[in-house]
């Protein structure tokens, strides 16, 4: 009987611990991901979000301070690959995208993360 309780409470902690993983199903069609996306203003963050509202995608909320956006998408609709490159198109390198030199030189001088400019 002992046992058996220890098992019952063991297997409620690993179901109800909390996960540190970036990715969240939050059903069978639509998912949460949080990843690293490079900026240091206002600026970027509207560039960002705008760059990352690609079909499927529900919201898109980037924050300068922890540098990390996270999106809710449409798994049937859109790829978390095609937004990192939305994103990378932008001019705002992501985790798994680089953004091109011409897209980062097209960003205001205010927005030059690259280049030193800190987050204000």
């Amino acid at each position: 009987m002992n046992t058996f309780k220890n098992i019952f409470i063991i297997s409620l902690i690993a179901l109800f611990s909390t996960t540190t993983n970036a990715e969240e199903v939050v059903s069978k069609k639509i998912k949460k991901e949080t990843f690293t996306v490079k900026g240091v203003c206002g600026m970027c963050e509207k560039r960002i979000e705008n760059a990352a509202l690609i079909k499927g995608v529900i919201k898109a909320d980037w924050d300068k301070h922890t540098q990390e956006v996270e999106v809710v998408y449409r798994t049937k609709k859109a790829d978390i690959k095609d937004i990192h490159k939305a994103i990378a198109k932008a001019g705002h390198d992501t985790s798994e995208e680089t953004a091109t030199d011409e897209a980062y030189q097209n960003l205001p001088d205010c927005c030059a993360y690259r280049d030193g400019v800190d987050v204000h």
